[in-house]
């Protein structure tokens, strides 16, 4: 579990990916305390963030953010070149998600945005906005992938309590001169997949499914869930508003109390902090 198993069909010209979260998605979701119907959208797009986080060719973070007007208001899911996910889910206050809500229901109208940054790059990281269209997070990226890579796609998602899952097949150039009816062949003997199927050993899977294909698997790529705690990073961001505004916020409440939604840890300071955050006023001998 938690790897990335890419796969190739020889004499079709059709790639695909297979992304299976255990652990990761566990703790993903960890002390979360999500609705069902919430935690089984963030699962998936935990899944399809980490099939296409696997192409990144270089250090830098790509991010999914869906804003939705539905029950979820905000779903967000960061990766890495090294595959380390984190995200959360935000839903609207004083809403409860029933279990039969569908992605129109947790999203409503909403829209996609896609932001990918260069840890070498010094120019603005690039985004890309499409508006959430079709009735399932397999769908919206369905139609996602087909806009960006200019490739027809089939995505398929299961998650439940323990594992989060996507298999990702994708119809390349010369696909069609290989074998005419190649492509919608794969579709169908994909099709047939049960979702707990999702979860099963790639090779076992992959022949099941697909039993007169040639394919390739590759090594399978290992993905984390990675939310440490960085109280460097909150101390900076504290130095950044100067002693005057840290010293105000210390004087009306004793501390400071700093969240960090997207890993759910805690920071709070008290005035000791000051001695960390700025110099010693000096002082004039006279």
């Amino acid at each position: 579990m938690d790897t990335v198993h890419r796969f190739l069909f020889d004499d079709l010209d059709i790639r695909g990916a297979l992304v299976q979260l255990g652990p990761a998605w566990h703790e993903l979701q960890a002390v979360r305390d999500y609705e069902p119907p919430v935690r089984r959208l963030l699962g998936e797009l935990a899944a399809v963030t980490a099939i296409i986080g696997c192409n990144l060719k270089q250090p830098g973070r790509l991010s999914f953010h869906l804003r939705g007007e539905g029950a979820v208001r905000l779903l967000v899911m960061e990766c890495d070149e090294q595959l380390r996910l984190r995200g959360l889910a935000k839903v609207a206050d004083a809403v409860s998600p029933a279990p039969t809500f569908g992605v129109h229901e947790l999203l409503g109208a909403g829209q996609l945005v896609l932001t990918l940054q260069n840890n070498a790059a010094t120019e603005h990281p690039y985004q890309s906005y499409v508006p959430l269209e079709g009735d399932s997070l397999a769908a919206i990226f369905e139609h996602y992938l087909a806009q960006s890579e200019q490739a027809p796609a089939r995505l398929l998602l299961s998650v439940d309590e323990h594992h989060a899952c996507a298999l990702l097949l994708q119809k390349l150039p010369d696909a069609d001169k290989r074998d005419a009816d190649g492509w919608n062949r794969i579709q169908h003997l994909a099709a047939t997949l049960q979702p707990g199927e999702l979860a099963l050993p790639p090779e076992t899977l992959l022949t099941r499914v697909f039993p007169e294909e040639t394919l390739r698997l590759f090594d399978p790529l290992p993905v984390s869930y990675h939310c440490p705690r960085d109280e460097a990073k909150v101390i900076d961001m504290l130095r950044s508003l100067g002693r005057d505004e840290v010293e105000a916020a210390l004087a009306d409440t004793g501390a400071i109390s700093i969240h960090d939604d997207i890993c759910n840890h805690e920071y709070r300071f008290g005035r000791e902090v000051l001695e960390h955050l700025f110099d010693q006023p000096s002082r004039t001998l006279h």
